[in-house]
């Protein structure tokens, strides 16, 4: 069974020098399919423009909470115009960072992410969240919309966190970190997180697991994610795979185009 790699950049400018290389080679390694997310509205479109070029890559396009400073009805109109295209599975990342001081105002973000979720509403959309730094508000405000679901990537918050968003039907989204030796609250996440709730990312080109940690990722590192995973849940490399492979395809919504 092929990967699924769930959330991986390469419309970033770190793949600008050897981008159609490292995409061409990807079925090759096992790769099956990657989520490409935009982050705003040129690389949303960068992602699509990369989904049409290549039949495993699919995108989800949105405004990350980064890089909304200045989003208005213009960037929300665009974002809407591109959710029309074929192979556009997703909202996102959207989302909330509080880390970075210099990142636009809390409320601010809080706007623009409640927009993109009203709009995932409204077209039947998955969504792709970002929190960083921001599990209360994060999960206070995706309950606001209970007819929404989607992947928290790179879930970096509680175990009750978690169980709230499970409850509920969303996905949580494994990377790189679970393999560093500061990875604490992921054992506990992925211990209680049922099988067919779990999906596989690298946020490429970030996130780099070890043994590789501090080189560029691709989604040809997954299977160090993979097996941790598997040792974690107590199943076989293959199996975890398989398991990752089947939840992507059901959470994009392309478990129909693919078996």
């Amino acid at each position: 069974m092929p990967i699924f790699d769930t959330h991986a950049h390469y419309d970033s400018g770190g793949f600008n020098a050897d981008r159609a290389a490292v995409l061409s080679a990807l079925p090759g390694a096992g790769v099956g399919l990657v989520v490409d997310p935009g982050c705003d509205v040129e690389s949303s479109r960068a992602a699509v423009a990369l989904a049409e070029q290549y039949p495993h890559v699919y995108a989800a396009v949105g405004v990350h909470p980064e890089d909304c400073g200045g989003c208005g009805g213009g960037d929300f109109a665009a974002v809407r115009d591109l959710c029309r295209h074929e192979k556009v599975v997703a909202i996102g990342e959207i989302g909330l960072d509080y880390y970075w001081a210099e990142n636009p105002p809390r409320e601010f973000q809080q706007a623009v992410f409640r927009r993109q979720l009203d709009m995932a509403a409204e077209l039947d959309l998955p969504v792709i969240v970002h929190d960083r730094e921001a599990h209360g508000d994060s999960l206070a405000i995706v309950l606001e919309y209970p007819r929404v679901r989607g992947v928290f990537h790179c879930f970096s918050g509680s175990p009750e966190m978690a169980a709230e968003l499970l409850k509920r039907g969303w996905y949580l989204g494994f990377d790189g970190p679970i393999t560093y030796k500061n990875a604490k609250r992921a054992p506990e996440v992925a211990a209680m997180t049922p099988l067919d709730r779990i999906v596989v990312e690298t946020d490429a080109p970030y996130l780099t697991p070890v043994p590789f940690r501090g080189r560029r990722n691709d989604s040809r590192y997954l299977p160090y994610v993979i097996g941790k995973l598997a040792e974690w849940k107590g199943v076989t490399p293959e199996e975890m795979t398989d398991i990752t492979w089947r939840n992507g395809l059901r959470l994009f919504g392309l478990d129909r185009t693919f078996s």
